[in-house]
């Protein structure tokens, strides 16, 4: 299978949402890396991989917070796609029902509760294969324009996107575009046959190109192996450029989708997953997404301690649950974890 490489718009000299941290000149950026390479991280003792990772986590991340952020389903269910994971696809019999693209109001009023709630990047997704020009679109980019005024960052996953369209989502002030690789492209073709591992590429070389954010990462528990998962992440990291931010989720089974009997992910298969991120892709933030309504809160520190600094908060994640928002924020006070606070007082104007 041929590869495309989302290249075209410079690295910051400062890792997303992270304020006025930049790389250490001790800490480099590669991009070669080796599946042996990689497998050794991963198959460490892990006491030895979490500490590893910490260690060069807190030399980029020196003030250790927690980026909080919400994720809204714009528009649920009818998805066309046949991925083996998901509650929204049509063709399975989850219960889920097809839904019309949400107002635009009812969006900017659910943005501006999360930012109230502590958010600092707000998320939409859409249950679409791709994007169609015409005014669902033209709603999407108010949305973003919206979200911007706010203060918040704005992120959203659509599917796959043209050059035209990402060129307009960046000049709607869109920071970042979500499209997961999901897992290894041997594995892929498992788990999703109605879109090939190159038209994630395609689309992700058409975010960078036009200037705007990567947000990619994938999903444990699809029945991949460590090689698949390990080869997932070299894919990110061996790009010319890391994606700024690495979300890592835990199949969350569903009943009505093909996977819905795959065994739970273990949570330290979590954690080893996070700190491999973590070390081969320094300066991105690394997502500890879905899943987490599966872990107790020693396994989400431990999580964090490997170097995960963002969670997805909120009491559900387009349509699975997550952990309710008093209780993150007690886990959060107790554990001493300060969240990045949301830029209220300088709202973005567009």
């Amino acid at each position: 299978m041929s590869t495309v490489a989302f290249t075209g718009h410079a690295h910051p000299s400062a890792p997303l949402g992270a304020g006025s941290h930049s790389l250490p000149t001790e800490v480099s950026l590669r991009h070669d890396w080796a599946l042996p390479e990689v497998k050794a991280l991963y198959e460490l003792p892990l006491l030895e991989l979490v500490y590893r990772a910490q260690s060069l986590h807190r030399q980029v991340w020196k003030d250790n917070k927690v980026q909080l952020c919400s994720l809204l389903s714009i528009k649920t269910g009818g998805c066309p796609e046949d991925c083996g994971y998901c509650p929204q696809a049509a063709r399975h019999q989850t219960g889920v029902k097809a839904e019309k693209l949400m107002g635009v109001a009812d969006v900017l009023e659910a943005a501006k509760t999360a930012r109230e709630a502590g958010a600092t990047r707000f998320c939409m997704g859409a249950a679409w294969r791709e994007v169609k020009d015409g005014e669902q679109f033209d709603s999407v980019l108010q949305m973003v324009r919206g979200v911007k005024t706010l203060g918040l960052e704005a992120c959203c996953t659509l599917g796959m996107i043209t050059e035209s369209q990402a060129k307009r989502l960046k000049d709607a002030g869109l920071d970042s575009y979500n499209h997961n690789l999901d897992t290894s492209a041997d594995h892929y073709g498992e788990i999703i046959s109605t879109r090939t591992y190159d038209d994630r590429l395609q689309t992700l070389a058409r975010v960078r190109q036009a200037g705007i954010g990567v947000c990619c990462g994938g999903i444990i528990g699809l029945g991949e192996t460590v090689d698949d998962r390990c080869h997932m992440l070299l894919t990110l990291a061996n790009h010319a450029e890391h994606p700024e931010s690495v979300p890592v989720n835990a199949l969350v089974p569903v009943a009505g989708t093909p996977l819905a009997n795959n065994k739970p992910v273990d949570s330290l298969e979590m954690v080893r997953t996070i700190a491999v991120a973590r070390i081969l892709m320094p300066a991105s933030m690394v997502r500890l997404s879905a899943g987490r309504s599966q872990m107790n809160e020693e396994a989400q520190l431990l999580c964090m301690l490997a170097g995960a600094n963002s969670v997805f908060f909120g009491d559900k994640l387009l349509t699975t649950g997550n952990p309710e928002y008093e209780q993150d924020m007690s886990l959060f006070a107790r554990a001493g974890l300060e969240p990045l606070q949301p830029n209220v007082d300088k709202p973005v104007s567009q």
